[in-house]
């Protein structure tokens, strides 16, 4: 019994690593265009990973990503108020919301349905943060060249 159980947490445990091999760049990329901060991003991508390993068993048919991602999304809407400005670059002037409104439906391509259900939000004001924000982001005056 002992031996099946040892096999099993170790096949768990490969299962997972290849999982995040493949996914956590592209989940790392995203909570740093989330924070801004490297340091936070790493920080909210391990607590997001483990969530998702500690519940790797329970998947079953669900896509380990999208759970990675709604965790990660679940975590920065709780923290948020920690990133209120996002130090530099193209997404500095945004508030959090739009922020997660821009990646997820710009960078993640969630579809507004998904991403209003992830943040408990009617699609139309997805819908309006998302235009709000990319107007925002359009009418940043572009950086000078020394």
């Amino acid at each position: 019994m002992k031996q099946r159980q040892a096999a099993r947490e170790r096949r768990r445990a490969r299962e997972f690593e290849v999982f995040a091999g493949g996914a956590g760049g592209r989940l790392l990329h995203t909570a740093l265009l989330l924070t801004g901060e490297p340091a936070a991003a790493e920080r909210l991508l391990v607590e997001a990973l483990a969530h998702t390993y500690a519940r790797w068993d329970r998947l079953r048919g669900e896509d380990p990503y999208e759970c990675a991602r709604q965790e990660l999304t679940v975590r920065f809407v709780h923290s948020a108020r920690r990133y209120r400005r996002c130090p530099g670059g193209v997404l500095e002037r945004l508030s959090p919301q739009e922020r997660l409104v821009l990646v997820l439906r710009l960078h993640e391509g969630v579809a507004e349905e998904q991403a209003a259900a992830a943040l408990g939000l009617p699609v139309e004001r997805v819908r309006a943060i998302c235009a709000r924000a990319v107007a925002t982001v359009r009418s940043r005056p572009p950086a000078a060249v020394s």
